[in-house]
C-alpha cells in the first residue's frame, strides 16, 4: 500500500473527514454503475496506484460537507478556493459561527475569526443571489422560475467573480468521452488547478437529482474518477467510471446540459 493510501486509511480509522462507504439504506455503492466506495479496499488501492492525484491532498485537507441541500455548488467552490493559490491572497474573515457571548472575555481587539472562503461568503460575489440559490424566482428565458442551487454556467460565473480562472465545458452530444477524459486527467496530474463536475445523480446510479462536487484523482486501470461528494449524508466519496460520469454530465439542466469546470488560480 502506497503512502497516499496509508494516509487515507489512517484518516478513516480516526474518523476524519472521510464519508461513510454505505448509502442511507445501508447498501454499498452499485458496482454495476461503475461506483466503488473510496473507503473500500479497492477504493484505497485505486488512489494508491493513481498517477493523476495531484489535487487530492489539498482538496482532502480543505474538504467540508454542504450545510444544506442547495449548497453543493458553493461548497465545491469554497473547497477549491481554499485549496487554490488564493490562500496567499487576502481572504475574507469567517465570523459566522462566533456568538456574542464568545467575545466576552477576549482581550480588546482580539479576533478569533479565520481567513477562509465559506459556503456563505463565496455567494456574495456571484451574480446569483443567496435568495435565488434558495428558491427565490428569477427570470430565465422570459419566465420567472425557481432555480434552486447552481446550474454549471452559474457556478462558473461565481468562481470567476471570486478571482479564479476557469474553463467551462458543457457536455453535449458533440463532446466525446475521449476529449472529456483527456481534459480531466491532464488537470488532475498538475497541482494548483482543479476540476468541478455537475452531474445528475439518478443517471449515475445514485438517488437524487442534480449535484456538484470536486474531482480529486483518476485511476487509469479502472478508468475511473474519484468524486469527493460534498453531501456525505447522501453518498460518500466514490470512484465513478469515466463512462458513468460522462453519462451523468450529459443530462439537461433547465437551459442546457450539465458539464465540468477546469479551475485555475489567478
Amino acid at each position: 500500500m502506497g503512502l497516499i493510501a496509508r494516509i487515507a486509511l489512517s484518516c478513516l480509522l480516526l474518523g476524519l473527514h472521510l464519508p461513510p462507504a454505505l448509502a442511507l439504506d445501508g447498501t454499498a455503492p452499485n458496482a454495476d454503475s461503475g461506483l466503488v466506495a473510496f473507503s473500500s479496499e479497492e477504493g484505497l488501492a485505486r488512489l494508491s496506484r493513481s498517477s493523476a492525484r495531484a489535487d487530492f491532498p489539498d482538496l482532502a485537507n480543505q474538504f467540508e460537507a454542504q450545510s444544506n441541500g442547495a449548497f453543493c455548488g458553493p461548497t465545491s467552490a469554497a473547497i477549491v478556493l481554499n485549496a487554490s493559490l488564493n490562500r496567499k491572497a487576502t481572504l475574507p474573515r469567517d465570523r459566522s459561527r462566533l456568538r456574542a457571548e464568545d467575545l466576552t472575555f477576549l482581550p480588546g481587539g482580539a479576533d478569533l475569526s479565520l481567513p477562509r472562503f465559506t459556503q456563505d461568503n463565496v455567494i456574495e460575489k456571484g451574480r446569483k443571489t443567496r435568495a435565488q440559490v434558495l428558491g427565490e424566482p428569477l427570470p430565465i428565458n422570459g419566465k420567472e422560475i425557481k432555480d434552486f442551487g447552481y446550474q454549471i454556467r452559474q457556478l462558473d460565473e461565481m468562481l470567476r467573480a471570486n478571482g479564479l480562472v476557469t474553463k467551462l465545458v458543457v457536455v453535449d452530444d458533440n463532446k466525446s468521452i475521449t476529449d472529456i477524459r483527456s481534459d480531466l486527467v491532464e488537470n488532475l496530474r498538475r497541482p494548483n488547478d482543479y476540476v468541478i463536475v455537475g452531474y445528475k445523480r439518478s443517471a449515475v446510479g445514485q438517488a437524487g437529482g442534480g449535484h456538484i462536487s470536486p474531482v480529486a484523482a483518476y485511476d487509469e486501470a479502472s478508468d475511473s474518477f474519484l468524486i469527493l461528494d460534498v453531501n456525505p449524508a447522501n453518498a460518500g466519496w466514490v470512484w465513478m467510471s469515466a463512462a458513468t460520469l460522462v453519462k451523468g454530465m450529459r443530462t439537461f439542466d433547465t437551459v442546457e446540459n450539465r458539464g465540468y469546470i477546469l479551475v485555475g488560480a489567478p
